[in-house]
């Protein structure tokens, strides 16, 4: 099982970041965002709904600085950035996934080259069950095994009941409820392609407009069970630990573990924007990331529940994407 886009092949294998560093709430050495003159105007975001509460809470958190600037916000999907930022009606694409090669293609045959990738945190898709479930924590190939009809990670039986995977007593013959993002979303792409192996859903997934909307069902419904952004955790849910293989050590959705890649779904945030090569940026969107990989940016992404960038991390994604 390959884990595509995943942070074991992002952070933790091509920084060599040691996974101390995101155990922390946020980096005290990253810089504070200092405020530049001639800012103003507008902006507009499309696309993730995971990223849809960070992105107002950046936007506010700009206006301190920035008052004579509005940001207008649209949530609805990854799968909306892209056309968004091909056809210029937004300055920023938050996607919850990275661009396909086709969305990368596309922006290019309009624009001339490429759209600028920026993370901006680090997320972990969670596994959640109401909080009266007593499951202590499932394998890959068993979650493969609950919510598809291919079970292309190996597990060798469809799992239809809880008991199944150890619960006993009245939970032994419960059966699911399972809570979907829908195919727009990118939270669904990537859980498509990491827990399911690129497999199918089974039929029975109840598909969800929103990352909170999944939360609310499986806080609702017993037997339930639905993936989302570890952001949109509850009181009423548990997000419950994971292993990358049946029988492997079970590993808490925490940012140590997610640094370290030993929680087998975890990923960066993205925010992708239009910046010329051959002009450089435009000073608005060029300062609101830069706020954005500052510590008043990631103190956001803490509030929001997310895993926060070590400032070593961030110092290079602002030298790589000429945010200096």
């Amino acid at each position: 099982m390959m884990l595509k886009k995943s942070l074991v092949l992002g952070v933790a294998a091509a920084l060599g970041m040691s996974a101390h560093l995101a155990s922390a709430e946020v980096d005290p050495n990253l810089p504070n965002y200092e405020r530049v003159a001639g800012i103003s105007g507008n902006l507009t975001s499309i696309g993730s709904d995971t990223l849809n509460n960070l992105m107002t809470l950046w936007a506010e958190e700009f206006a301190k600085f920035y008052p004579n600037v509005a940001i207008q916000i649209q949530g609805a999907g990854s799968s909306t950035a892209p056309p968004a930022l091909v056809e210029g009606t937004a300055n920023f694409g938050p996607m919850s996934r990275a661009m396909r090669d086709s969305e990368i293609r596309a922006f290019e045959d309009r624009h001339g080259f490429a759209p600028t990738e920026v993370p901006v945190a680090i997320d972990m898709v969670a596994v959640y069950v109401n909080k009266d479930n007593p499951i202590e924590g499932l394998s890959i190939p068993q979650v493969d095994a609950i919510f598809s009809a291919t079970r292309a990670c190996g597990h060798p039986t469809d799992i239809t009941t809880w008991g199944q995977v150890g619960l006993t007593g009245a939970w032994a013959n419960r059966d699911y409820t399972l809570y979907s993002r829908n195919a727009v979303s990118g939270t669904y792409g990537f859980f498509k392609e990491n827990a399911l192996c690129g497999g199918d859903f089974k039929s029975t997934i109840n598909e969800q407009p929103g990352s909170s909307a999944v939360v609310r069902g499986v806080e609702q419904t017993i037997n339930g069970i639905g993936y989302s952004g570890i952001g949109y955790r509850t009181s009423g849910v548990r997000a419950i630990p994971l292993s990358k293989e049946h029988g492997g050590k079970l590993a808490e959705p925490t940012g140590e573990n997610a640094v370290s890649g030993d929680y087998p779904l975890a990923r960066f945030l993205y925010v992708y924007a239009s910046r010329n090569p051959s002009r450089g940026w435009d000073p608005l969107e060029k300062e609101f990331f830069r706020m954005v990989l500052a510590k008043e940016g990631q103190e956001v992404v803490h509030r929001d529940g997310y895993v926060t960038l070590p400032a070593t991390v961030a110092e290079r994604f602002r030298k790589e994407k000429g945010l200096e």
